[in-house]
């Protein structure tokens, strides 16, 4: 879809509105629904200005008073706002309130986190942490940036992978999203724009609110990865941010992979309009059909791109280690931020994750089959069971991205499923504003079991809302991983 220019003319916002006659009634009600919709999906970025009432109104041909009564909703719902000197700019509402941790409860089938079980290994990664542990204990216990070997393991792994690096290149972090929170720190200012996937994981949408900027949504289309590079185009060259994070690698929730061409001409468009790259790989590995595909990193200069990664998704999300790796310089800015924060990560687990990166491989071998068996499996009970959901088959990561049939919501499915002891994340908690609601992520990080049991009560729960058995209230927005 087309995105307007910096400040909307009158003509060009109608253009994407459509006819004011196929607008829903009443009309001022739909045209604030449309215009929202617009904005949620990033067709009329935020901060862009709106046309004037009796423009727009002259326009469409309706009533001053429609566009008036219109821009009224849009500013009570959050997504205007009226600023001296500018009239009324779309906006997208601040990001709601954060989840409490995810839930251990006996009985509970936790897939609102997408987070399977310790690989294998994880147990003998401690031992060997626990044996070379004495050889640290005669000095003060910290290692800002990282232990060498840890910080050298990493390097190593880039390099293996086609994106030659050094030590000094790399942070060490307390998993992927410290990594994440410290760019933003120590890069972003107030009011900077920052290029987002839409939908994508949900917590950098609050990050970016937290440390002031402001996300411009670029769609995400699972039948055509590479549509986003076509609109990232657009939306550097029209909203000029500051920042962009992408997911090239299966990204949260879509399981979006862009092809080796997709992610050069991304990446290339990223770096000539002065954009940073601040690319999450923490699923990156974890390809379950096809091959590994070279970094989205590689063949530009070091300081074009920050790669985040970690082994909270390949290993355990219980090691709590990550690292971002950049050009040295920005990497120790970077660690100067970190060290302000938190003296060092663990010795233990560096030393863990050090001893794991050896093994990785190994790891990862494991790791892909559980979830390729898992994956396969939940695909085959949803088409059993839940034959009109569309579900795109991804070739990777963690999770199936499923567009629910008309007149089912993602907010009255994770009510309903409550009570029955399955927890689950509504499909707009990975969206701005109230988009997504006919979506729902499922991860298949839990055994066969669970997924079959998590689609039998879905199954029965999608029944009772369309027969209007089931009364309750859909859950607020919540943030997940």
């Amino acid at each position: 879809m087309p995105v307007v220019e910096n400040q909307s003319t009158a003509r060009e916002l109608a253009r994407l509105i459509g006819p004011a006659a196929g607008l829903p009634a009443p009309r001022y009600a739909g045209l604030a629904r449309r215009i929202r919709d617009l904005v949620t999906s990033g067709s009329l970025p935020s901060g862009h200005r709106l046309p004037a009432e009796r423009e727009l109104a002259a326009a469409l041909d309706l009533s001053r008073v429609t566009v008036a009564s219109a821009y009224r909703v849009l500013r009570e719902e959050g997504f205007a706002s009226t600023r001296h000197g500018s009239g009324t700019v779309a906006e997208l509402p601040q990001a709601g309130p954060l989840w409490g941790p995810p839930s251990s409860a006996p009985g509970v089938l936790d897939l609102a986190h997408a987070a399977p079980e310790a690989a294998p290994g994880l147990s003998a990664a401690y031992a060997d942490a626990l044996a070379a542990l004495p050889a640290h204990l005669s000095g003060h216990g910290y290692a800002p940036n990282g232990l060498p070997q840890l910080r050298a393991a990493v390097a190593d792994r880039f390099t293996a992978r086609g994106l030659p690096t050094e030590p000094d290149q790399v942070v060490i972090t307390a998993g992927v999203g410290d990594a994440t929170a410290t760019v933003l720190e120590t890069l972003l200012q107030p009011g900077d724009r920052v290029l987002v996937e839409h939908p994508t994981y949900p917590s950098i949408l609050g990050m970016v609110a937290a440390a002031g900027g402001r996300c411009t949504p670029v769609p995400v289309d699972p039948s055509d990865p590479d549509a986003l590079v076509r609109a990232a185009h657009l939306a550097t060259r029209q909203s000029s941010p500051r920042l962009a994070f992408v997911i090239p690698d299966f990204s949260n929730p879509t399981g979006v992979r862009l092809s080796a061409s997709g992610r050069r001409r991304l990446a290339a468009t990223l770096w000539q309009q002065g954009v940073l790259s601040v690319v999450d790989e923490v699923a990156a590995e974890l390809y379950l059909d096809g091959e590994a595909l070279a970094p989205f990193a590689a063949g530009l200069p070091d300081a074009a791109t920050i790669t985040v990664g970690g082994l909270s998704k390949a290993v355990w999300g219980g090691l709590r280690v990550g690292w971002l790796r950049t050009d040295a310089a920005l990497a120790a800015q970077l660690g100067a931020t970190l060290l302000r924060r938190q003296l060092s990560v663990g010795l233990l687990d560096q030393l863990a994750a050090t001893a794991l990166l050896g093994r990785l491989d190994q790891v990862l071998e494991h790791r892909r089959g559980q979830l390729r068996e898992r994956r396969d499996a939940l695909l085959d009970a949803i088409g059993s069971r839940l034959p009109e959901w569309e579900v795109h088959r991804p070739a990777g990561g963690l999770s199936l991205w499923c567009r629910l049939p008309p007149g089912v919501g993602s907010a009255a499915l994770v009510a309903g499923a409550a009570p029955s002891g399955l927890l689950l994340a509504e499909g707009r908690a990975f969206g701005t504003g109230h988009s997504f609601d006919d979506h729902l992520r499922l991860p298949f990080t839990r055994p066969v079991a669970d997924l079959h049991r998590a689609v039998e009560v879905l199954a029965r729960v999608q029944s009772e809302v369309r027969s209007g058995a089931w009364g309750g209230s859909p859950a607020r927005p919540r943030t997940v991983v």
